[in-house]
């Protein structure tokens, strides 16, 4: 999404997509070892082999780079993952914190999607950057980058053709990938369609495999922006199936809420996705000039629109469907999960782990500001495999818990106790899981002592 477009101008190209039946080699991702996360199949997966699929929203922070908050708050309603909008400084940036904005990803446990957004419309919009001038900004940000291939996704460039000469996107596509490839980046590449992302000449659907033979890794994902083209489910399914015809993966990295009858069926997006294992990225948290699409008003998580409420709380939504990366559960891979918090964490107790069906949990401060921190525990199991834990503690400087994630929290004064949900109470002998919350203090912040107990 340009984030001064609305989409509903894309509504006249919403022509009926038209299927393509083409003659299709595919080629298998070379057997080398797995560098962070990667395809296998259809699927993105991560290091370890688990599958891992992408539920989150869009923060435009280019435009926002003050709201670092709302990394949490996105995490706390559930994503276990953030596409976050760069520039390249040839419409709007430079971005130069890419390496701040990684750490706030992993401080919340989010996956983290980047992408230059300075080439919105390229050939129709003329302030517009080319792919190659997108990747000249990734090489540029390459210190930031190497290394972090278990946590970040590049989206070289977002919606990088307009309507203009849509044809041109997969030669450009392909010299970009190759291009990234020959400068060393060995990670996941995510890559976007032309006709500002929706397709709707179905130029993608139809070259989206010689883009993918273009790259020497077979480490790409297809990303498919849809508004207004997309308001009936035939619309949808039928591009869902051609990907899936031609077994290659594909995502929705940005989509809108059917708000009225000719915008998008995001119904159908939400219950494809779900049913066909498919990642999906709305847009957006907030700020967009149009607020239909924001999902909180004024960045503010207390306040989420029909769309928030939707996306995040709703059937198939991000709540229901969203499950953490494996990387950030403390089991496998080995690398760690987070960057050095910039408030030293409450040191964890050196004893061994308890004998038995039993656990421990540590406790640690990631970041504090004034009537506010960030807290992080980690649960470890004992010498036996447990199948879930409950960890307690009181707070004796009066301190709340008011959000929290990969954990049901709940308060009583100052106790508080936190449950594991599905996904993170099964642990293996000395296996580990973490769960984090947002909490308010004043005058002093003691860690208290916590207590875990194991079934």
């Amino acid at each position: 999404m340009q984030r001064f477009l609305n989409p509903r101008r894309l509504a006249a190209f919403g022509v009926a997509v038209l299927a393509a039946a083409t003659s299709i080699v595919l080629l298998a991702r070379p057997a080398d070892a797995a560098v962070g996360l990667h395809v296998s199949g259809t699927n993105v997966v991560e290091a370890n082999g688990q599958t891992f699929v992408m539920r989150g929203v869009n923060h435009p922070h280019v435009w926002y780079t003050s709201q670092t908050s709302s990394f949490a708050n996105i995490k706390a309603l559930g994503a276990n993952t953030v596409r976050v909008v760069l520039g390249s400084g040839k419409r709007w940036g430079p971005s130069t914190d890419v390496a701040n904005v990684i750490t706030l990803c992993k401080q919340n446990k989010l996956i983290c999607v980047l992408e230059v957004h300075d080439t919105t419309g390229y050939g129709e919009e003329g302030a517009a950057a080319s792919l190659d001038e997108a990747v000249n900004y990734w090489i540029s940000q390459k210190s930031a980058l190497v290394g972090q291939e278990n946590y970040v996704v590049i989206n070289i460039g977002n919606e990088p053709i307009g309507n203009t000469n849509p044809g041109q996107w997969t030669a450009a596509t392909s010299a970009a990938v190759q291009k990234m490839r020959t400068n060393g980046f060995e990670h996941l590449l995510m890559i976007d369609a032309p006709n500002w992302g929706q397709d709707w000449t179905n130029t993608m659907r139809s070259t989206a495999q010689t883009v993918w033979n273009a790259d020497s890794q077979r480490n790409l994902v297809f990303s498919i922006h849809m508004y207004a083209v997309y308001n009936t489910a035939s619309a949808i399914t039928s591009y869902f199936d051609a990907f899936r015809t031609m077994g290659l993966p594909l995502l929705v990295g940005e989509f809108g809420w059917r708000f009225n009858t000719s915008e998008v069926d995001h119904e159908t997006i939400l219950s494809e996705a779900n049913a066909r294992g498919m990642g999906y990225l709305g847009w957006s948290w907030s700020g967009n000039t149009d607020p239909i699409l924001d999902m909180a008003l004024n960045f503010d998580p207390n306040q989420l629109t029909t769309w928030g409420q939707r996306i995040f709380n709703g059937a198939n939504g991000i709540k229901a469907t969203a499950k953490q990366a494996t990387i950030y559960n403390g089991v496998t891979p080995t690398t760690p999960a987070t960057t050095p918090p910039t408030t030293p964490p409450t040191t964890p107790p050196t004893s061994p782990p308890p004998a038995g069906k039993a656990c421990t949990a540590t406790y640690s401060i990631l970041g504090q500001w004034p009537g506010g921190f960030q807290g992080d525990v980690r649960v470890t199991a004992g010498s036996s495999a447990i199948t879930g834990w409950t960890v307690t503690w009181t707070f004796g400087n009066g301190q709340t818990v008011s959000q929290a994630w990969s954990a049901t929290v709940t308060s009583s004064g100052s106790s508080v106790t936190a449950r594991n949900v599905g996904y993170n109470g099964s642990l293996a002998a000395g296996g580990s899981a973490n769960f984090g919350f947002i909490g308010a203090w004043n005058g002093t912040n003691s860690a208290p002592t916590l207590s875990c107990t194991a079934s």
